[in-house]
């Protein structure tokens, strides 16, 4: 089975399947272009291998419109371009694939195509995505608390978590084929609460108190790098209060010690992790 819905940045969303909107065509969601980056010296042969960088994703759908009244196929033709507006930026795409879900974020690399229909008797149509961070990703998140858990904390937000007690060191597993960033909830009392991955090395520290009616929230994905304190419904941006020398640490790919040390109330506090693993292709 091979599914692919489109969810635009104003939350509508469309469904290439089956009748009436059939796939015909799906390139770009295995293959990427990488850029194998070197340097070299003088009077050297060939290069030095530096790093290898995957280029933007680029997705294209083919297919056709599986109606013969002009009233349908006019119909259909007025949601796809009003869903796939290429002025709308970055939407959701979520791909059904022989039983595997994964998604990834991308924009309309133009408004979609409709062909001249000359003696077909189906419209066909293109459309087609660029997708800036070209990895796809679980569309469920994985959440562990730094401990055993003890019970529920409501947040300002709606999260899909549970927090539960800090203190020492725990193992995250990330499945994925990438480092994956992470999201961290610590709920107070704490003071200058510090994350470490003992994996990698990284680690963060916050330099501030953290109290029992506030969460703070760190969030280490790329574009959307965030250092915030939920009080109630409020929420308070202090990204000055990152310490200058910490990491936006990542999870490695596999199994990954975190430990959570704080200056005071690290037996106290409740944190919890999450993250979604990250793959190269589908």
């Amino acid at each position: 089975m091979r599914r692919l819905t489109y969810e635009n940045a104003k939350g509508e969303s469309i469904v290439f399947f089956l009748s009436p909107l059939v796939i015909e065509s799906l390139t770009g969601i295995g293959e990427v272009d990488a850029d194998i980056q070197g340097q070299t010296a003088p009077y050297q042969d060939g290069d030095t291998y530096v790093d290898t960088r995957l280029q933007p994703r680029y997705i294209d759908l083919e297919g056709v419109i599986t109606k013969t009244d002009l009233r349908d196929i006019k119909a259909y033709r007025q949601k796809i371009l009003r869903v796939c507006n290429p002025k709308l930026g970055l939407g959701k795409i979520i791909l059904e694939l022989d039983g595997d879900i994964k998604e990834i974020y991308g924009a309309l690399d133009g408004a979609p195509v409709f062909p001249e229909r000359g003696q077909d008797v189906w419209q066909k149509f293109m459309v087609s995505w660029k997708c800036p961070y070209p990895y796809w990703q679980d569309p469920n998140q994985t959440s562990k608390p730094l401990q055993a858990y003890v019970g529920n904390f409501t947040l300002p937000f709606t999260l899909p978590f549970e927090l539960g007690v800090s203190g020492s060191r725990t193992i995250l597993y990330n499945t994925g084929d990438i480092p994956a960033p992470v999201r961290i909830d610590i709920q107070g009392p704490v003071t200058n609460p510090q994350i470490t991955n003992k994996t990698n090395g990284q680690w963060l520290r916050v330099n501030r108190s953290i109290a029992a009616d506030e969460i703070l929230h760190i969030d280490t994905t790329q574009g959307r790098k965030r250092v915030e304190i939920y009080r109630g419904s409020q929420v308070y941006p202090i990204f000055g209060l990152f310490d200058h020398d910490s990491d936006w640490i990542q999870l490695e790919v596999g199994e990954n010690e975190i430990e959570h040390i704080a200056d005071a109330g690290d037996r106290k506090s409740l944190v919890a992790v999450t993250w979604n693993s990250m793959y190269v292709g589908v």
